[in-house]
């Protein structure tokens, strides 16, 4: 497994990142096609683009209160 991948995601998950951001940034990391429309959101729809640029500076906007 891609290292730079792993340690992205238990970054993510440690931080308490909203979990359909991480799902949208591990889909868009790993190029597989983006969910039905009635199923994406904004977290996914951030995470995704996030993770399609390989960028892991936006994670603290998607910490969940």
């Amino acid at each position: 497994m891609n290292q730079f991948y792993y340690d992205a995601v238990t970054k993510m998950e440690q931080m308490g990142v909203d979990d359909e951001y991480i799902q949208g940034w591990q889909c868009g990391f790993l190029q597989n096609p983006k969910r039905e429309e009635q199923r994406v959101t904004e977290a996914y729809e951030a995470g995704y683009a996030d993770g399609e640029e390989k960028n892991t500076d936006n994670f603290a906007e998607w910490v969940k209160g």
